[in-house]
This record gives C-alpha cells, structure tokens and sequence, in this order.
C-alpha cells in the first residue's frame, strides 16, 4: 500500500462516494451488535469498540482507542446485498382470454458503496458469484445487485477467538478483488485501489505516500489477527464417517433454529413461495432464504428425506466442509466463526469436525 488517508480526511472519501451517486454503507451498533447500514458520517462508525466473542456469545465493549474497524465481525455478512433475504421473481396474471402471462421483476438497486468488508466476506462472495454467477444459468436478480456494489475493504487487526480464517486460507489479509482496500492505524488509513472505479475515487482524496513506518505499523497489526485459536482441516473425511456416534451426541444438543445457516455468509439456500392475490387473477413468486435445518427442505412428495436435529447438522456440515470440494473446488467455510458464536446452543464447528475425526 503506497499511500495513506489521514483519519480527519475520512469524511472526503464518503463524500466522493456520495457524489458519484453511491450509497454508503458501513458498520454501526444497532442493539448491542454491530451491523451494515446507511452510512452518513463517520461519528456513526463505531469508534473504540472491540467485539468479544465464544460459542453462544457475542457482546461489545467500548474502549478508548481511536479505530473505528478494531473488531472482527458482526451477525450480518454483505450477503443480504447481494442475495436479498426475500424478494419477488415474477407475476403472473391471467388476461380476459384465460391465458397467463409471466413479467420478470428485476431489481433497479441503487449503486451502493459498502465500507468495511472483511476478508472472510470478500472470500464468501467470492463463492456465491461462482454459484450465482459464474455457472450455466445466471441469476440476473444476484447479478443487478452484485454490478450495484463498490467494495471497499478493511484488513482485519482483530480476530475475535471463534475466527479460524487463517487455516481456511482467507484472511486477514484480503487478498479477493475489491475496489479499495484500508489498514486502520491510528492517525488513519493505508489505501490502495483495486479497481478502475477504485482508482477514481482514490484519485479525489488528499492521499499522501505512506511511510515505511506506517506500513510496518499496519503489517503488524494485521499480524495480531493472525494468532487465532481455531482451526479448521482444508478437507475433513466427513463423508466416511457418516455413522460416526458423535453425530447423535451434536445432534442432541442442536435445537434446528437454523441461525448457523442465517449468518453464513456463502449459505444460499432458498424457497419459492406462491403469493396469490384475492382478486383469483394474479400470483407473486417470491423467493426467500430457507434452511437446511428446516423440516420442509427435505420435502420430496410426501417423504421427508431429514427429519431430525441429527441429521440436519450431518447435512449441513457434509455439504458445506466435503461437497462443496465437488461442487465450487473448495470449502464452503471461510473461517468467520458467526455460526459459532450465533448457535444458542454454543455448537463449535471446529470441535465438532476434531471429534468427527
């Protein structure tokens, strides 16, 4: 990173995003937990909090300091940008002849700046652009949301004690494409560009080059979020051990809530739900986040394939650390740790897997 925004500079960035027709988004506290929304200025960021966090828990506790990205992560990715928690694919209304026509409702979303995206999250869109995009059918309601998006990235300096993305090989440093990418140390910001529209907006700030001193600083910040507790095997041998006793010892403690799925930020499983109107002459299709932890997702013409807490949880993990390999070339894990701390039940992915063998 060559050059360096000085902390009181920050408000020229939101500012050039404003005027390029961005919305801003970034993270702020709402009830006790740190989320993404509309950002417009920096007194919303949230200065001098740090996260805590362990299996079932997650509390924030204000410090001193000056940085406004000391934390790791919070419940919501960047997912609900892109793959909307619930939205309408198409109409369909019948015409005085009796025939039915179908309209498509794409989405017009508003060019929308996110600041603050983490490695793991980069690394999670990442994988949902390989299903969403990158495969034999593109999905143009994830591709309009997906082309509205300016990423602009945060090397993480704190990795809260459920994060394990060293040993999935995504993070903390961001090495997936973004548009702009900050290390936070005290007096402010290292910068780089990513992307033509990156350099753009860089172009507009009053950067100045970044001293070797600032950079070594920034490394070894970065280097501080590498010292992780967790671990995560690149290909745990899930699938030949499918009868292993331990999965009834998780599954008993598992209450199917689905939150795991929730706060997953490569998770993309959905239903379709058929929303007819009073009138007899119209339907809506809607599509909405759905969960493998759910009864009906296993539905197949009147047999429920899973029908427990057990084998929920041998779907999820099976498919997400093993079928995935098949699937996308890798796992569907990026070691951000949300479904550990975010399960009620304070079920471990990590500890889970070790026991699996």
């Amino acid at each position: 990173m060559n050059h360096f925004l000085a902390r009181e500079d920050f408000p020229h960035l939101l500012r050039a995003l404003t005027q390029a027709g961005y919305d801003c988004v970034g993270p702020q506290i709402r009830q006790g937990a740190i989320v993404f929304d509309h950002l417009h200025s920096v007194t919303q960021l949230p200065q001098g909090w740090q996260d805590e966090q362990q299996p079932a828990h997650y509390r924030l506790e204000q410090t001193d300091s000056p940085y406004w990205f000391d934390w790791s992560n919070g419940a919501s990715a960047i997912k609900p940008y892109t793959f909307a928690p619930q939205e309408n694919l198409w109409t369909v209304q019948r015409d005085q002849s009796g025939r039915l026509r179908f309209q498509a409702t794409l989405p017009k979303p508003q060019k929308t700046a996110i600041i603050g995206v983490r490695a793991c999250d980069l690394a999670a869109l990442a994988l949902q652009d390989q299903h969403f995009l990158h495969g034999k059918h593109v999905d143009p309601y994830y591709q309009a949301r997906r082309e509205s998006l300016l990423l602009i990235g945060v090397n993480c300096t704190h990795a809260a004690a459920t994060c394990f993305c060293v040993s999935t090989g995504d993070g903390p440093e961001i090495r997936q494409p973004y548009d702009l990418l900050l290390s936070e140390i005290a007096a402010g910001f290292l910068l780089s560009s990513g992307s033509t529209a990156g350099a753009t907006l860089a172009a507009q700030l009053p950067l100045t080059p970044a001293s070797n001193a600032q950079q070594h600083t920034a490394q070894q910040r970065m280097h501080a979020a590498t010292q992780q507790q967790r671990h995560l095997p690149a290909k745990p041998p899930l699938f030949a051990h499918l009868d292993h006793p331990h999965w009834q010892t998780v599954g008993a403690r598992c209450l199917a809530c689905g939150n795991c799925t929730s706060v997953c930020p490569t998770c993309f499983c959905h239903q379709a739900v058929e929303i007819p109107d009073l009138d007899g002459d119209t339907s809506r299709h809607e599509r909405r986040w759905d969960s493998c932890f759910q009864p009906g997702h296993s539905y197949i013409h009147g047999w429920q394939i899973r029908s427990n807490a057990t084998d929920y949880y041998r779907q999820w993990l099976t498919h997400k650390l093993a079928g995935w390999h098949e699937q996308f070339g890798r796992s569907g894990c990026t070691g951000c740790g949300r479904c550990i701390s975010w399960c009620p039940a304070g079920i471990d992915l990590t500890a889970e897997v070790e026991q699996l063998g």
